[in-house]
């Protein structure tokens, strides 16, 4: 008698990105990216199993892609393990099941490991580069007959030109590799550490990258030229001129982040390079940049062409690139900031440091360093704004 549920095999074809259930525990994930890949995976309650924190043990266990595993394949699968949950067997040391693809075992410690990524977007690009750069070479291969040429397929076309890339890739490969061989699908050294053992690849010297920046002297000019421009790019640009922030810390702002009374910014840890929340003492002239912007009545305070989406990354670059900037960056406006700290403002190392969200001295010294510098830093860059928009007063522009 064949098994039913709530799919169908239209449905399984059809169905847009999110986890579609078909009944007692079986899922079709759709992902949302481009390839649409769809695959299938069953949760679970092991009979008397707990969890850490003393809740029964329920899972999910990736059953295959669904261009692979058929919907009653998959129904049958799942069956199998929820029998085997009742009896008190955790599927995952007894299914007796077929050796998974690469990946499969990929997309499943990717799903394993959700609650462990910084950000479902971090999680997201772990997953992105192995099926960018591993799934069309090895993703389909069963991960037991996955050896050092297979890897070096994968790796040796990128490993000069996009050396952080492959180096990434890498260390994912032996992730997926060193996972499979704790299930019991694989035994013996994994590949990825003896093609690094055995230095097969070459040594690639790490580029120095600088971003290029505007002397500190030229800044007020350029910034004066910036304030006529009534696009949201050159709003959004003078705004990260003066807070000497990172270009994606300022395109992402959103309102509920922004205290006007209290003059402050504060953006969030998950949208930090370090991991930890950043205040930035907002001074006149950018509140002056700020307030207009909030009768748009915008998600996001730099709102781009569609309603309630930040500014393409591209924007402020763009602009920069129309006034003929001499090819400086966006980014380079923080070295440009740095520069003149330490060389106008006399400011000690460790104030323009904090100011531009960087770590500074050794675990134990930063553990120690509690504060952030707050008012210090506020007197700082009430300087750095009175610098910049001095210009304005005389008309001076940026050639």
């Amino acid at each position: 008698m064949a098994l039913t549920g709530k799919l169908t095999k239209k449905l399984v074809e059809n169905l847009g990105p999110g986890r579609h259930g078909d009944g007692g525990g079986l899922y079709l994930v759709v992902d949302a990216t481009e390839s649409a890949a769809r695959r299938w995976i069953v949760r679970v309650t092991v009979k008397g199993q707990k969890n850490r924190k003393g809740a029964p043990l329920r899972t999910d266990f990736g059953l295959g892609g669904a261009d692979v595993v058929t919907l009653n394949q998959a129904r049958e699968r799942a069956l199998e393990y929820r029998r085997m949950a009742k009896s008190g067997l955790n599927p995952r040391f007894n299914a007796n099941r077929e050796i998974p693809t690469f990946e499969e075992v990929s997309r499943q410690v990717h799903i394993d490991r959700l609650p462990t990524w910084k950000s479902a977007k971090h999680g997201q690009i772990w997953l992105n580069n192995l099926r960018d750069y591993a799934f069309p070479k090895i993703g389909r291969m069963p991960v037991d007959s996955i050896g050092q040429p297979e890897v070096l397929m994968c790796l040796s076309p990128i490993w000069t030109e996009k050396h952080e890339t492959a180096r990434r890739l890498a260390q994912r490969i032996k992730t997926v590799l060193d996972v499979a061989k704790s299930k019991g699908f694989r035994s013996g050294e994994n590949p990825v550490t003896a093609i690094k053992d055995a230095k097969v690849l070459p040594t690639v010297r790490a580029k120095v990258h600088h971003h290029d920046a505007m002397p500190w002297r030229d800044v007020p000019a350029f910034y004066t030229s910036l304030a006529p421009r009534p696009a949201m790019a050159a709003k959004a640009l003078r705004f990260t001129i003066l807070t000497a922030s990172r270009t994606s810390e300022v395109l992402e702002m959103k309102w509920p982040e922004v205290d006007f009374d209290a003059k402050l910014w504060t953006v969030p840890a998950e949208r930090m390079k370090g991991g930890k929340a950043h205040r930035v003492p907002l001074t006149e002239e950018m509140l002056a940049i700020l307030e207009p912007l909030k009768a748009l009545d915008s998600v996001f305070v730099f709102e781009g062409q569609k309603r309630h989406h930040p500014l393409s990354n591209m924007s402020m670059l763009m602009l920069l690139r129309r006034m003929d900037a001499n090819g400086f960056t966006v980014h380079g406006f923080r070295s440009s900031f740095r520069d003149w700290s330490a060389e106008d403002a006399n400011a000690p190392r460790e104030l323009a440091e904090a100011a531009l969200a960087h770590q500074v001295g050794s675990e134990v010294e930063r553990a120690y360093a509690r504060s952030d510098l707050l008012e210090k830093r506020r007197q700082l860059m009430n300087k750095w704004s009175t610098y910049i928009s001095a210009r304005a007063i005389s008309g001076e522009r940026f050639v």
